[in-house]
């Protein structure tokens, strides 16, 4: 099965609930009018896109619509799908990664999927033919480092690991220079699920960071936030947290599967202008791609 078809699969519950309403909408209204871009623009709202971003996107087709002269669902459905790639087509969606050694800094809270997805972005990196250091900085949880070890053997990564409750940012320390001695192209570093009530956890964030700027200054660093998909609008408050302390440069979309509120994607992407740059759905390894908001719309709708 391609990733394509992986993606429409896993986000089958989201398109099937837009596609429902949608198509109920059309029964309901004889035409496309002011009635019906309310009613359609209350879907979605309540598809955890947020209200903000629907209201946009409403305004964008009600001028399209008017503009095209359109009536038949089919195009309708086609406008939804080109508004909502505009707002998801923010900025370049690829890593710059292209110092050596460059670094990827993954943040997150506990339980997203993190540290799978660490392991599945080395096993690209590696494809590609770049040498991978995995620095295993979330020294909170042992059960953390011996995750983030499978995932390096399995990608062929190097990971370096200290004892359980050691200063994090030491770790990193220790990871930048080995990362140096090897001549590797990336380091990627774990971090602690970090909660936005958990001022500890996020100084611990702080320090890492003052220790990548001040030995890597020149590097060109990636910050990462992964977000579970199955978590709608607690998806938000958590990018919202984490920006107050880290200058994220993408987003990582994990479990995706099973989930009715993809939707949020487009909510999160139009408030924070963060692009999304990769996009897992299911567990193996090569269960991951670089995002692409054509496929993804079409995956939706």
């Amino acid at each position: 099965m391609g990733f394509f078809d992986k993606l429409k699969q896993g986000m089958n519950k989201t398109k099937t609930s837009f596609d429902e309403k949608i198509s109920n909408v059309f029964k309901s209204f004889n035409k496309v009018d002011e009635e019906f871009l309310d009613e359609l623009e209350e879907i979605l709202i309540m598809s955890d896109i947020g209200m903000d971003t629907s209201i946009k996107i409403i305004n964008n087709l009600r001028q399209r619509i008017k503009k095209e002269k359109v009536q038949e669902e089919e195009e309708v459905k086609q406008l939804l799908r080109e508004e909502m790639q505009k707002i998801l087509d923010v900025t370049d969606i690829g890593l710059k990664l292209n110092t050596k050694p460059a670094v990827i800094l993954v943040v997150g809270v506990n339980g997203v999927g993190k540290t799978t997805s660490i392991g599945k972005i080395a096993n690209r990196l590696a494809k590609d033919g770049k040498k991978v250091v995995v620095a295993a900085a979330d020294t909170f949880r042992a059960a953390a480092v011996e995750q983030l070890e499978i995932w390096a053997k399995r990608s062929g990564a190097d990971i370096v690991k200290r004892e359980e409750g050691i200063d994090p940012a030491s770790v990193v320390y220790d990871a930048i220079k080995i990362t140096k001695e090897k001549g590797a192209d990336v380091l990627i570093v774990d971090t602690a699920g970090r909660l936005h009530n958990k001022k500890y956890l996020m100084d611990e964030l702080n320090k890492i960071q003052k220790v990548i700027n001040k030995e890597m200054e020149e590097a060109d660093k990636e910050v990462l936030l992964v977000i579970d998909g199955t978590t709608g609008q607690n998806a938000i408050s958590q990018v919202k947290a984490f920006k107050e302390e880290a200058n994220i440069t993408g987003l990582v979309l994990t479990k995706l599967d099973g989930t009715a509120k993809g939707g949020v994607v487009i909510g999160i992407v139009e408030e924070n202008q963060i692009p999304v740059k990769f996009i897992g759905v299911g567990e193996q390894i090569d269960d991951m791609e670089v995002f692409n908001s054509g496929d993804f719309v079409k995956a939706i709708i």
